[in-house]
């Protein structure tokens, strides 16, 4: 696994984990040594000339298509898109009560590629999805051992998420064919959903009128009230994860810096799944607010964008907060207590850093 010298690992065997946020937020593009990882089992190995990717349920024509086949019989797409884990910035909700058992995700859970592969629609097309079809359920190839069972990594989107173009079957990230913990030979792309959805290692895709009856779908990828524990869990409350909220995160400074000058560069990244309008900083917990300057010209519902805002500080503690909005006005709550949950899943509470000017 070729990664940065300086990624945090959450976990080794299955690997997990993403690069210090200084790191993270220098360019739009993601390099792939710097690109998060996610993954519930060992990724699995794969011989491509073997592999074989089935299409069935609600259509007219059951397919099973070669990688050969997906990459020289269906137009190739490119796309910037970014992926983010439903869980990054859980630890932060540590502050308000413990969120037992999950991984202890920074703002480092996620990253911006470029993508190469065929649009979904163009498979659903060749297979004839019925008109009577609701959703598109995804299962891979790895091998998850839970509660005593094994099974696939797997979940949905809805056939009309499903149709949207920027939706892909992707065998290339950032110019490379996949490396192996990010899905090869082809994963799914959903931008603008949470990185669960973008399966990995795909092997069958199937159209049908429910969401997927996936543990990742049905259990484990759910939003679930504040005063839900594990104990006392009615299943009946989750909603199940899709559209990603609007979140704004500070890269530069870190956490507890401490500046010799007063006149600081604050630097970050805002995500949403609609277009980003704007981004603010705040020194003074919401009384006042500085826009921050929308890096790059991209401006989309698949990717972040970077910002940048320069600030005075004063002597000693300073707070910078940030918040963003989207292009239908929706923004960031100000306290993590409004949005903690046992799961510590889409935390979009204003991310908050301390640093200090020397006096």
């Amino acid at each position: 696994m070729n990664k940065h010298p300086r990624f945090i690992f959450h976990s080794q065997s299955p690997i997990n984990g993403g690069v210090p946020l200084d790191l993270l937020a220098q360019s739009f593009i993601t390099p792939t040594e710097l690109f998060f990882v996610r993954t519930h089992a060992p990724a699995p190995m794969i011989d491509p000339e073997r592999y074989r990717l089935r299409v069935d349920g609600l259509v007219k024509r059951k397919i099973e298509l070669s990688l050969d086949e997906i990459k020289n019989n269906f137009p190739p797409r490119t796309l910037n898109a970014t992926l983010q884990c439903a869980g990054n910035r859980r630890a932060e909700l540590n502050a308000i009560a413990p969120v037992p058992n999950e991984l202890p995700w920074g703002a480092e859970a996620i990253g911006n590629a470029t993508w190469r592969g065929i649009a979904l629609q163009d498979i659903l097309a060749a297979a004839s999805a019925r008109d009577d079809a609701s959703h598109v359920a995804f299962s891979g190839l790895d091998q998850i051992e839970k509660e005593g069972h094994t099974f696939s990594f797997g979940g949905s989107i809805p056939i009309i998420k499903a149709r949207e173009p920027n939706v892909l079957l992707a065998y290339e990230m950032n110019g490379a064919p996949l490396a192996p913990i990010h899905g090869f030979p082809l994963r799914v792309i959903a931008p603008g959903y949470v990185g669960a959805r973008s399966v990995k290692w795909l092997a069958h895709i199937t159209v049908q009128k429910e969401s997927s009856s996936n543990y990742f779908q049905t259990r484990a990828y759910q939003l679930f009230p504040a005063n839900m524990r594990a104990e006392n869990l009615d299943w009946t409350t989750g909603l199940q994860l899709s559209e990603l909220n609007v979140n704004s995160v500070i890269c530069e400074p870190t956490d507890g810096a401490r500046l010799q000058t007063n006149f600081v560069l604050v630097r970050g990244y805002a995500i949403s799944s609609r277009a980003l309008a704007r981004v603010e900083i705040t020194l003074d917990n919401g009384a006042n607010w500085i826009s921050a300057e929308m890096l790059g010209t991209e401006n989309s519902d698949s990717t972040w964008r970077l910002w940048r805002a320069r600030v005075d500080l004063k002597p000693g503690r300073n707070e910078i907060a940030v918040r963003a909005w989207d292009s239908a006005a929706n923004t960031q709550p100000a306290n993590l207590r409004d949005v903690w949950n046992f799961k510590g899943y889409m935390n979009n509470a204003w991310h908050r850093i301390n640093i200090f000017r020397n006096k």
